[in-house]
C-alpha cells in the first residue's frame, strides 16, 4: 500500500526529529505539495456539501496517491540527501505537516488505517489528542498558497521532464540505474533558467551524470 510506503519513508528520514506549527517552505517542492493540499482541501469542502462521494473519494486518491506519495516522496529526497541542512529540516516539517493533514482528510474513508499512522505521527508535530477523530477536518486557507504559484508551475515542468526522460529510458532500453549523459537544445529562457535551477533535482531523479545545453544548429 502506496500511503503505508510513504508513512514508512516519513517516519524513517524524521527519525528523532520534532517540529510544530505551520511549515515555513524553502524548496519549491515543499511550496508545490502546500499548494496542491489547499487546493484538494478546498476541492473535498466543495464534495462533501454537495453530497458527491464518488468525487470526494477520486480527489483525495488522486492526492494521496498520485501527488504526495509518488511525486512529493521523490521530489523530497534531494533536499533530504543534499547538504543543505536547512532545506533538509525544513522538507521534513513538510513531509510531517502534508501527512498529518493528509490523513486527517482520508480518515473519513479509512478510519482504520488513518488511526493507526495518525498515532505515530502526530507527536513528532507536537499534536496532542488521544485520536484523530478528535481533531479537525482541514480546511483551505490556512496558509497564502497564491504565493506558490511560480514554483507550482516550475514542479509540474519538472514532473513533466522527470516523466519523459524516464519514457525515453524505457523506449530506448537504457537501464533506469545507469548514469548518462542529458544534451538540450532548443527552449527558451525559461527553460535554460530551469534547468539551471533543477539541475541537481533533474540529475538525483533521472540519474542523469550531467546535463549540457547545445548552442546554435
Amino acid at each position: 500500500n502506496k500511503l503505508w510506503s510513504a508513512t514508512r519513508f516519513v517516519l524513517m528520514n524524521t527519525e528523532g526529529f520534532g517540529t510544530s506549527g505551520m511549515p515555513q517552505p524553502a524548496t519549491d517542492a515543499e511550496k508545490w505539495i502546500l499548494s496542491q493540499l489547499d487546493k484538494t482541501s478546498a476541492e473535498a469542502a466543495g464534495h462533501f456539501a454537495s453530497y458527491r462521494f464518488d468525487l470526494l473519494a477520486q480527489t483525495l486518491y488522486e492526492f494521496a496517491w498520485n501527488q504526495f506519495c509518488d511525486w512529493f516522496v521523490e521530489l523530497a529526497k534531494p533536499a533530504l540527501n543534499g547538504d543543505d541542512q536547512a532545506a533538509a529540516d525544513s522538507t521534513r516539517h513538510t513531509l510531517l505537516f502534508v501527512l498529518e493533514r493528509l490523513l486527517r482528510l482520508l480518515h473519513p474513508l479509512i478510519p482504520f488505517v488513518t488511526e493507526e499512522l495518525w498515532q505515530q505521527v502526530a507527536p513528532k508535530l507536537g499534536i496532542e489528542g488521544d485520536s484523530i477523530m478528535t481533531q479537525s477536518y482541514p480546511q483551505a486557507g490556512d496558509f497564502d498558497a497564491s504565493t506558490f504559484a511560480q514554483a507550482d508551475a516550475d514542479i509540474e515542468w519538472l514532473k513533466a521532464m522527470v516523466s519523459a526522460l524516464r519514457r525515453v529510458r524505457s523506449e530506448l532500453g537504457v537501464s533506469p540505474s545507469k548514469q548518462v549523459a542529458l544534451l538540450v537544445r532548443g527552449g527558451g529562457e525559461t527553460e535554460c533558467a530551469r534547468l539551471g535551477r533543477f539541475d541537481a533535482a533533474l540529475r538525483f531523479l533521472s540519474r542523469i551524470e550531467r546535463i549540457d545545453v547545445l548552442r546554435g544548429e
